[in-house]
């Protein structure tokens, strides 16, 4: 690994790594702790509210798999449910659900 130097200027870059342009490069964001978003609810600021009708799913686990933020979940009885802490509400799960049971509703706060 290169040497960390500082530079008023530039921040703080590491010595011998430069881009084609021969700007040498700076630290940015660092990731401090993997897996944050477990410690931190991201499902606050969902628009729309997707609800699984459970008497219309075939448990083809299209909506768990198509899931961006693995919201989705198999509970013990084998039924889909969703994790409305960590749901977005991007409604991919009902654009991908063949049998179509997972409608939406506005989300009320």
């Amino acid at each position: 690994m290169a040497k960390k130097t500082q530079s008023k200027k530039e921040g703080v870059s590491y010595s011998g790594e430069k881009t084609k342009t021969g700007i040498p490069l700076t630290l940015g964001a660092t990731v401090l702790e993997a897996g944050s978003s477990k410690k931190y609810k991201t499902g606050d600021w969902r628009t729309f509210r997707p609800e699984i009708d459970q008497t219309k799913c075939i448990k083809c686990a299209k909506c768990w798999l198509n899931c961006p933020d693995a919201a989705i979940f198999k509970d013990k009885d084998g039924k889909f449910q969703v994790n409305y802490d960590y749901c977005k509400g991007c409604l991919i799960c009902q654009k991908e659900c063949p049998v179509k049971c997972i409608s939406y509703k506005a989300e009320e706060k």
